[in-house]
């Protein structure tokens, strides 16, 4: 499901934003070779799988990870296949496990990847591989997030999160108060047996999906140039969050994709110029500053207040 743009708004704020998600609305997105999350997400794996397949000690990820792949084979049988003895099959990429082995004809990469984990990160691995989704299981009895398949993250790094409390994933946020005051309730409400779906998004210099702090330094901003010329190296990064509920254990599934459009596009949709320009002038010094965006802010609205006027 694309972005949606009514997400973008002024004046901006950081806050939940849920909303119920319609019936038979998808929530995964399946891969297929040459996708760029699947390639992006197999260098993690193969690179730095350590830092993306995580479990608080202690906790049993099972029933969330079966339903997470009930979920998938339910809504994308062409793509992903769970059978009755726990054998998972990611068909579109060629591979499967079996009793905890990788067994297929897809590319020799993926399956020379899942084999090289230990057996206790291959099925979170073939997931991951499978859907561009990154997931993570949040539980309303603890308030924790306890395990989490994140190979894309949007500057935060997951293995500084597994096992922390909802409002300690989200301290670092600028501009927390309304996320955090809503804390707990926002646990209660995803936990439960609806299903919900919130957007996010910012603007950036790269179009590179994993975004971890570790792995890739913040790419500047060019502003040495022209706003035109700042405005063509810039990229509209979104986030799409769904939860898939766990009711019966009182967890959530929450899943994560993230994807770059060149700005460029993005404001060729009637409107999208001045709503983003609007967006970006009611950002507060801080959460400026917490998406580096800072000194690209005046160029950018002064390239989109004439891209808006064009329009």
């Amino acid at each position: 499901m694309p972005f949606d743009f009514s997400a973008v708004s002024a004046p901006f704020r950081m806050q939940p934003g849920l909303r119920k998600l319609a019936p038979g609305a998808q929530q995964l997105t399946p891969n297929q070779p040459g996708d760029r999350a699947l390639s992006e997400k197999l260098l993690v794996l193969q690179h730095d799988a350590d830092r993306a397949l995580l479990c608080a000690p202690g906790f049993e990820a099972g029933p969330a990870l079966r339903a997470l792949m009930a979920h998938a084979a339910a809504e994308h049988p062409q793509a992903f296949a769970l059978s009755g003895d726990g054998h998972l099959s990611a068909h579109r990429l060629g591979w499967s496990l079996r009793g905890g082995e990788p067994a297929g004809t897809g590319p020799a990469e993926i399956g020379a990847c899942v084999r090289a984990l230990p057996v206790h990160q291959r099925r979170a691995a073939l997931l991951a591989l499978a859907f561009a989704e990154d997931f993570a299981v949040i539980d309303a009895r603890s308030g924790r997030v306890d395990w989490l398949a994140v190979c894309l993250p949007s500057r935060w790094a997951p293995e500084e999160k597994v096992g922390r409390h909802f409002t300690e994933v989200h301290a670092p946020v600028a501009d927390n108060q309304l996320l955090l005051a809503a804390s707990e309730h926002i646990v209660r409400l995803v936990t439960g047996p609806e299903r919900w779906e919130r957007f996010v998004w910012t603007l950036v210099a790269t179009d590179q999906l994993d975004q971890h702090p570790w792995r890739q330094a913040r790419a500047p901003w060019p502003l040495q140039g022209t706003a035109a010329e700042l405005a063509a190296a810039a990229f509209f990064r979104t986030e799409r969050q769904t939860f898939i509920p766990v009711p019966d254990q009182r967890q959530a599934v929450f899943t994560i994709h993230v994807e770059t459009t060149r700005l460029a596009d993005v404001v060729a949709a009637p409107g999208a110029a001045r709503r983003l320009h609007d967006a970006l002038a009611s950002m507060s010094p801080a959460v400026l500053a917490y998406r580096g965006l800072g000194d690209a802010r005046a160029p950018l609205l002064s390239w989109l207040s004439e891209q808006a006027a064009a329009a």
